[in-house]
């Protein structure tokens, strides 16, 4: 008898399912929650189980039951920012995790193609302006963390990713995002709390890799080419461009995670389809403020930069800038850096992206941390009048307006009833700064102007803070 019990038990114990609780690993060491909120804590256990969570920072417990899947989710409250490091350990009944070196400040998402994904370190043959500095003088005290979500791509909608938080050393700078970690750096010199950016960006994607199947299948039914998941093939080249892969196999497992807000730099790879994606773009934010809960959260994107691409004077990029910065309009909540001062004629991924990062940062501080004082905005062209042989611009800006005054500004194209533009000067009215005056002696009526339509522009006209305007046009040529 005793024989047959132990051969039972031995049996029962071959068989038994793992009692454990797992977490998601954006959920780890070395990680920054967001400060005075009721940040989302979730992953795994055995169906049923309960699992406790004790956090050092007020020393409470709170419970939750793991449901009939095994998953469980809570929320907890968490005070000021500061950099005392705190601990949360997370138990069942026969298991525990603990995990250190947590800091509460501000958590920012961030995400995009190679602009966004490309490192402090650089590429070959492509740096990254000051990179040397940067990492030579990086401080692990320093806190800034930078959470980095490795590349993947799935037909079906992945709960789990691999992902790591790096501390603010060499190697943690040296690899992180280089927009993504200027941005963080320039948000703690100011605010003086810890800052956190969880990074999920992959290099020649386009938007709709970003968005769930779901969504693209209902709002844009046979606009995007969904054919990869009738038969389940990835695409023989660019497999990882799939409409949704990204957000299956990235996006959608860390996004539970408690922000601040969401900043992105993507838009290469649509800009032959700006009128899809002025609608692509609305969806996809509104995806990501309802997977998060959020339905305010701040939405800060930048404007992709001038590239010579096959053809410099080719008007493509010009019109898809515009497209994004008139899509400021459609996604409430929202704001543009413009980068028409920071491209290159002969390289995509631009070396400054300290001053791309600023401007994020600027527009997050004024808009979400009560700074004044500057127009951190790019002027947009609001109206367009035409009068005796003059165009008439009126911009959205701060109130010291445009610049620079009392000079003709090069840049401007006009074009009569033939359709064909020619060069044009234009001039900042100093009655009223907000107004700039257009012509050329070529066009004696003009009925439409232009601004950096281009592939490639250098930029002319300014705000008072040094805020390139965006390209504009008053055409639908």
């Amino acid at each position: 008898m005793k024989r047959l019990i132990s051969i039972a038990v031995a049996a029962t114990a071959v068989t038994a399912p793992a009692y454990a609780v797992e977490l998601p690993e954006v959920i780890g060491n070395n990680m920054v929650l967001q400060q005075c909120a009721n940040i989302r804590l979730w992953g795994w256990s055995t169906p049923g189980t309960t699992v406790e969570i004790k956090v050092s920072w007020n020393g409470k417990k709170q419970k939750v039951e793991a449901d009939a899947k095994g998953n469980w989710s809570l929320f907890v409250p968490t005070p000021k920012g500061s950099s005392e490091e705190q601990t949360i350990i997370f138990s069942d009944w026969e298991s525990s995790v603990t995990l250190r070196n947590i800091l509460i400040g501000e958590v920012w998402f961030c995400s995009g193609q190679s602009n966004m994904e490309m490192p402090v370190k650089g590429w070959a043959g492509q740096p990254v302006k000051n990179a040397a500095e940067t990492i030579m003088s990086a401080d692990p005290e320093v806190p800034i963390r930078h959470c980095y979500v490795k590349r993947s791509k799935s037909f079906d909608r992945q709960d789990r990713c691999e992902a790591v938080w790096n501390i603010n050393d060499g190697h943690g700078v040296a690899e992180a995002s280089a927009i993504a970690y200027f941005f963080a750096k320039k948000l703690y010199d100011v605010l003086k709390v810890p800052v956190g950016v969880i990074n999920a960006s992959w290099g020649g994607t386009a938007i709709e890799g970003w968005m769930s199947k779901e969504i693209l299948d209902r709002n844009f039914p046979g606009e995007i080419d969904m054919s990869a998941y009738v038969n389940r093939e990835w695409p023989d080249e660019n497999n990882h461009t799939a409409p949704a892969s990204l957000y299956n196999g990235m996006l959608h497992s860390v996004l539970p995670f408690t922000a601040r807000g969401f900043i992105w730099y993507q838009g290469e790879n649509n800009r032959d389809r700006a009128e899809q994606y002025s609608r692509l773009q609305p969806a996809f934010v509104k995806m990501l403020r309802d997977e998060n809960g959020n339905a305010d959260m701040p939405f800060y994107y930048t404007q992709i930069a001038p590239y010579a691409y096959d053809n410099p004077d080719d008007s493509l990029s010009g019109r898809f800038m515009w497209m994004q910065a008139q899509n400021q309009n459609s996604i409430p909540n929202s704001a543009m850096a413009v980068t028409l001062d920071t491209g290159e004629f002969g390289c995509i991924h631009p070396s400054d992206k300290q001053t791309t990062a600023n401007r994020l940062a600027n527009i997050a501080l004024v808009r979400d941390y009560g700074y004044s004082y500057v127009d951190v905005y790019t002027p947009v062209a609001e109206s367009f009048s035409f009068e005796n042989g003059v165009v008439k611009v009126a911009f959205k800006v701060g109130e010291n307006g445009m610049s620079p005054i009392s000079v003709d500004i090069p840049g401007f194209e006009v074009a009569g009833e033939d359709h064909v533009f020619h060069p044009a000067t234009a001039r900042v009215d100093e009655n009223n700064c907000k107004l700039i005056n257009v012509r050329s002696e070529a066009v004696p009526n003009p009925i439409a102007v232009r601004y950096a339509i281009k592939n490639y522009s250098v930029p002319t006209l300014f705000n008072c803070f040094g805020v390139p305007a965006s390209p504009f046009r008053s055409d639908d040529w």
